[in-house]
């Protein structure tokens, strides 16, 4: 009886399978989903409740922390020297440019000058700059405060200025050629230099 209560738990954890029960040859009562005898009665089965075993539990994937790289605000970034539309008047066209931050240059920070455009100069954590021979005309400044993967984190709009160097011949008209200039001040060059008035005296 307990062979027969096993195959019937066991048949009904089928959803599918059909029951059916007859009186065997020696009155035996029988169930079995594939009848063998013309009496064989069909089963109606109640919905089963059991749980499926060693079912797999839902796999939930979580999505990993999104990881945003630190904002880095300055308060201030500006160019000290030379003022905007500055008129820098030098000969040789040097000057120097002083940058400023507030706060201060943070760790891992370095300032970048630009000069139409293009980087002057290594970058540095010094905001003094030192430029050389920059043309006459005007020109636009433009300081950068980067990271260390090179990134830009602050950076200020584009200041002009106007360097004005002397010519030559505007030097020498200030300042005009001695003899003893000749060949060392570069607006006095020797092929300028007067020649001597040389008098020929006779001989007695």
């Amino acid at each position: 009886m307990r062979t027969l209560l096993l195959c019937l738990l066991l048949i009904t954890q089928a959803a599918s399978a059909q029951v059916y029960t007859y009186i065997d040859a020696e009155g035996n009562r029988v169930f079995t989903d594939k009848p063998r005898s013309s009496n064989a009665e069909r089963v109606m089965l109640a919905p089963s409740n059991s749980v499926q075993l060693n079912q797999p539990k839902p796999t939930v994937h979580m999505a990993p922390p999104a990881v945003t790289k630190p904002t880095v605000h300055y308060q201030l970034l500006r160019i000290l020297v030379p003022e905007p539309d500055a008129s820098i008047h030098n000969g040789s066209g040097d000057m120097i440019v002083t940058l400023s931050s507030e706060p201060g240059l943070l760790p891992g920070h370095s300032y970048r000058l630009l000069l139409d455009g293009e980087p002057q100069g290594e970058i540095s954590r010094s905001p003094v700059f030192s430029l050389r021979h920059v043309d006459r005309g005007t020109h636009q400044l433009v300081a950068e405060i980067i990271d260390s993967a090179g990134l830009i984190v602050e950076r200020t709009p584009a200041q002009p200025f106007h360097m004005h160097r002397m010519t030559l011949a505007q030097k020498r008209k200030i300042n005009p050629c001695k003899k003893d200039d000749y060949g060392v001040r570069p607006e006095c060059p020797l092929k300028d230099k007067p020649k001597e008035d040389v008098s020929i005296l006779p001989f007695f």
